[in-house]
């Protein structure tokens, strides 16, 4: 079938102007949701809310198809120092959209909209779900996570994110750790108390030495870093305390469960998860999705940031337009061709694709 293509990206990028000049940071994206919600209903689809999530269900859904959820998130980070324009006005120059959220991920959420209300227009064999999701930048619970339980069974999932249109079929995960040694305060400058700090040194030095035994061929090893390190009261006191912050990214070999059940036999230190929540994900290469990127050109990948990908109890790609190098940073844009590049080939790949609701 032939799509207008230009016309819809030209109707994407309108949007995408408009939600950026919309602030939209974590748990405060209430205004955007209300903008895109609306704009949905304008185009004569029929839209759910929860919280900050919005959502539309494909017209005639029918439960015995398999259903396809197409996903991004509008809410954003906080503008870091160092912008020269103003991050909540787009602009259009050289061929490039600025605005705070126009990379990391609008382009991602009209893009899969105008791809979703296309779709709804023909007949396919699975249903579809548009879900724009909020909290996404801080994992936050009152995001996808929320919504999911009320939708209808997912059997597939694309997750709009900056890939350059390259199907992530593999994504890392994340466990955070709270460290705290425990010592004796006493005076410096006498031989008395026992220095947290000295038996933190010794954790530290663990967590950047081990090496776990499973590697991911698409995402490598376990990777842990201690990234924060909090001791002491002032410069003549032994410090009773020692506290410091692990952070811990998984591949899809081990669960967030057993490699916490791993770092307790080697660590003295306490050590408080703040979530088992966040593990790694994995689609089989073999997935009709994933074969259709592969002959469109594209080249499947590992990638090791994390997604509401996490949060997904399906299969599911992470694969968007824009680059995630441009993500967080000052002056983010996304490239105006970028977008209907992503229109074209999220059209070419769903447009009469058949898959099995029971595959994994």
């Amino acid at each position: 079938m032939k799509f207008d293509i230009q016309s819809m990206s030209a109707e994407a990028v309108s949007l995408l102007k408009s939600l950026i000049s919309i602030p939209s940071l974590s748990r405060e994206e209430t205004q955007a949701a209300d903008f895109l919600q609306n704009h949905i209903e304008a185009e004569g689809m029929q839209t759910g809310r929860k919280g900050n999530n919005v959502w539309s269900l494909s017209p005639m859904f029918d439960l015995k198809k398999p259903t396809v959820l197409l996903n991004s998130h509008i809410d954003t980070v906080k503008p870091v120092n160092g912008w020269r324009k103003d991050p909540f006005t787009p602009r259009e120059e050289n061929g490039k959209l600025y605005g705070l959220g126009s990379n990391d991920a609008g382009a991602s959420v009209v893009s899969l909209l105008y791809v979703f209300l296309q779709l709804c227009r023909t007949a396919q064999d699975y249903n579809l779900i548009y879900l724009a999701s909020c909290e996404e930048e801080v994992s936050g619970k009152g995001g996808i996570e929320c919504v999911l339980p009320g939708l209808p069974p997912v059997s597939f999932a694309i997750v709009g994110e900056p890939t350059e249109m390259q199907p992530a079929i593999a994504e890392k995960g994340l466990m955070v750790l709270d460290i705290t040694a425990t010592g004796k305060a006493g005076h410096a400058a006498r031989d008395e108390g026992d220095n947290a700090i000295y038996k933190a040194l010794k954790d530290i030095e663990w967590f950047r030495d081990y090496r776990f035994a499973k590697e991911s061929p698409l995402l490598g090893p376990v990777k842990m870093s201690v990234t924060m390190v909090n001791a002491g009261t002032q410069h003549n006191v032994i410090p009773d305390k020692c506290a410091f912050v692990v952070d811990i990214r998984s591949n899809e070999l081990y669960s967030n469960e057993e490699l916490f059940a791993e770092i307790k036999k080697h660590v003295s230190c306490e050590a408080v998860p703040r979530s088992f929540r966040l593990n790694s994900s994995r689609i089989d290469e073999s997935h009709p999705f994933v074969r259709a990127a592969v002959r469109a050109g594209r080249k499947p990948f590992g990638s090791p940031t994390l997604s509401d990908q996490a949060l997904m109890p399906f299969p599911s790609v992470k694969m968007g337009p824009g680059r995630s190098s441009r993500s967080h940073t000052a002056d983010e844009y996304v490239m105006l061709r970028e977008i209907e590049e992503a229109i074209g080939l999220y059209l070419e790949l769903l447009d009469g694709l058949r898959i099995n609701p029971n595959r994994s």
